[in-house]
Order: C-alpha cells, then structure tokens, then sequence
C-alpha cells in the first residue's frame, strides 16, 4: 500500500515508516505533523481525497550546496553564488 501526500506545497510518494525530506516545518524534533492523503492505492484499488496521514519531526538539517555561475561575456562581469536549502526530515507513523 502506499499513498501520495501532500507537505507543505509538495506531493511525495509514501509508504507505512517511510523517511523523507520537505522543506522546513514549524516544530521541535519528536512533534507530530499531519499530513494530507491526496490518494491511497492498495493492490490496485484507488481512492482519492482519504484524510490526513500524521508524520513524526526526526530532524532539522540543511541539503547539499548548490552553486550558481553567472558571467557575461567579454565584460569582465562573473558572479559565483551558492544556497543550501531549510530541510526537515519527517518519519510517515499512519496513513
């Protein structure tokens, strides 16, 4: 069985104490989170709109760096920036 819910403006693909990563939640580590259940399948069979899906906080981290390079040719202009995403990872308790 597995389901799609939806965190915080994103859809992920999850299964019964799956660990995955949204973005920055509100909350300590050990809160519960719920989550809304946009579809459920079980052995082929669909339902869509079930409820809500709570969640557990295991922490709060940053992703990996991501660098981007601007230059303009023959102007002498480049610019190097990087960012690191606000993550949370969130342990799926029920469904």
């Amino acid at each position: 069985m597995f389901a799609i819910v939806e965190f915080a403006g994103q859809q992920f693909k999850v299964k019964q104490d799956d660990k995955i990563f949204v973005h920055r939640l509100a909350g300590n580590v050990g809160d519960a989170v719920e989550a809304k259940i946009l579809m459920t399948s079980n052995e082929g069979s669909i339902t869509m709109n079930v409820g809500t899906a709570k969640a557990e906080i295991l922490d709060h981290l940053q992703g990996d760096k991501v660098i981007t390079f601007h230059k303009k040719r023959r102007k002498g202009y480049t610019k190097k920036i990087g960012h690191r995403d606000a993550l949370t990872q969130v342990k799926i308790t029920s469904l």
